[in-house]
């Protein structure tokens, strides 16, 4: 790998020659002089504007993350930093160059260190760091002088290799205001222990989404929901915006989509300002160690799209620190699908060995239009609408998952004079009889589905109007848990069938999926 840096003098106008002219010119007067100015002197010249250049050649293979060093003097208001790199033609079916780019100040480039000073990954070609403000992504705050890093991502590198130039302007004069962040309140107006509409996966401006955070608050209000998560990219810059956007009819928890070579997850719930690193595979085995900054401050850590078919996305660090998984991301497709099967099978193993099983969640995980804020999202039983109470509600999996607040429902399963409900156990007698009972509307046509850790073992269709309810009998002898899925109808116009063969998916889309009432037998007495 080769690097160069050179620098660019900016060329000073008329007015700042004779400044500068007359500055060197005082120069023994004010050195002998001390504080004292001549009399009738000017102040000194603000330095010119200058701009580093960092350039040089990645070869396929690069380092996941290349730190660029350059040296910041004392003065500097703001940088300004732009970049580019080439993008040679390739075969088809091979990657093209991709290259993200982010800051770290004096404090240096520690994973998990105090350094961190923005990430735009691949969605911005430019951006400006001062004390007062920042392009969203990054963090505004004092420009101290020492050894900053701008550190490359090259997410992929063609067989060409890819060429680089990052042009690191400093900007000299007054720092400027101190940039004071509107935080959210951690309690809006809630219902007592009730059942809070959320999603828990939304982008803005602060990575790369195209909507500003009261877009997105709007869309959220528009969509029904008591609260939201932001989880920017890597980065914690959009957590000092989203104060004005709260209100009591709306909780804005805070977060961040931690986006690893491996795969992404999402830290929910971290306190303001919080920012955790990305920069690991699975095999260098950090993510217990961040894993743990979130549960610390009561945060949730839920691995995001796990089957996602996209570099980089597909989940491999295992579930062992999870503490939720989101199986349902957008518009259902045949990654959800996989995502679901994939969880189903993890709580069969968890109940058979007697550990905690893992909840689901679904998000939107929107961006820009035209994706919907709120679909999906998850519904919550939460003692009130609070950071604490919705987060324990999410971890306990006491929540649904529905398409969009059009969709209703009510899950129990009664049985020996008890009662459970969604992410609850009941413990009864091995061959006592248990009446499971959903109570749905708002999915015309649609189909139910009673899911055991045996699989599919009753379904029934829904009425035109969407609105229903499905009884059926098991035992815990028969059923470890049972869960329900509400889906449309296929694009064909029928209900489905679970083992169907075909190009095609054997059900239609998801309209509302359970998380599990765990079943127990018990000896009688």
């Amino acid at each position: 790998m080769a690097d160069d840096v050179h620098e660019e003098k900016a060329r000073p106008g008329r007015r700042g020659l004779l400044a500068a002219g007359a500055a060197g010119a005082l120069g023994a007067v004010v050195a002998g002089a001390g504080t004292a100015r001549a009399e009738g002197a000017a102040a000194p010249a603000t330095p010119q504007d200058r701009t580093i250049t960092l350039t040089g050649k990645l070869p396929t293979g690069a380092p996941d993350f290349v730190y660029l060093p350059f040296d910041v003097p004392a003065g500097v208001r703001e940088l300004a930093v732009s970049y580019r790199y080439d993008k040679p033609t390739v075969p088809t079916g091979t990657p093209g160059n991709s290259c993200d780019i982010g800051l770290f100040d004096e404090r240096g480039t520690d994973l998990g260190g105090r350094g961190f000073r923005g990430w735009s990954g691949g969605f911005r070609t430019e951006f400006t760091v001062g004390r007062e403000r920042a392009t969203p992504g990054y963090l505004p705050g004092p420009v101290r002088p020492g050894r900053w890093n701008v550190v490359l991502g090259p997410y992929q590198v063609a067989p060409q290799g890819l060429e680089y130039r990052v042009d690191v302007t400093l900007r000299f004069g007054p720092p400027g205001g101190e940039f004071t962040p509107a935080y959210p309140p951690e309690r809006a107006r809630g219902r007592g222990r009730a059942w809070y509409r959320g999603d828990c996966h939304l982008h803005t401006v602060h990575s790369d989404g195209r909507r500003e955070p009261a877009e997105v608050a709007a869309g959220a209000r528009a969509a029904g929901l008591d609260f939201i998560v932001s989880t920017d990219h890597n980065t914690s810059s959009a957590h000092g915006a989203w104060g004005p956007q709260a209100g009591p009819d709306l909780l804005i928890l805070l977060g961040e989509e931690v986006t690893t070579r491996n795969g992404h997850w999402l830290a929910l719930g971290l306190r303001p300002g919080e920012f955790v690193d990305w920069r690991y595979r699975s095999r260098d085995e950090a993510l217990p160690r961040f894993a743990r900054q979130v549960k610390r401050q009561g945060g949730l850590v839920v691995p995001a799209h796990p089957y996602c078919p996209y570099v980089a996305c597909q989940w491999k660090f295992g579930y062992e620190h999870a503490d939720a998984v989101e199986v349902w991301n957008g518009p259902w497709t045949y990654d959800d699908e996989s995502a679901v099967d994939g969880w189903d099978a993890q709580l069969a193993v968890a109940l058979r060995d007697g550990r905690s099983w893992l909840p689901a969640i679904g998000n939107s995980d929107a961006h820009s239009a035209p994706q919907v804020i709120g679909s999906p999202h998850t519904v919550v039983l939460a003692e009130d609408l609070d950071r604490d109470d919705v987060l324990d509600g999410l971890r306990a999996g006491r929540s649904w998952l529905a398409e969009s607040a059009a969709v209703r429902l009510e899950f129990t399963a009664t049985g020996n004079g008890r009662q459970a409900g969604i992410g609850e156990a009941l413990a009864v007698p091995a061959d006592a009889p248990v009446d499971v009972r959903l109570a749905v509307s708002g999915v015309p046509n649609g189909t139910v589905r009673f899911l055991t850790d045996e699989g599919q073992l009753h379904q029934e269709s829904l009425p035109a109007d969407g609105a229903g309810t499905v009884v059926w009998r098991t035992t815990a002898s028969l059923a470890a848990f049972v869960r329900a899925e509400v889906r449309h109808p296929r694009a064909d116009g029928t209900p489905g069938r679970g083992n169907a063969m075909g190009p095609d998916l054997p059900w239609g889309p998801m309209a509302a999926l359970t998380n599990p009432i765990v079943l127990r037998a018990r000896t009688r007495g």
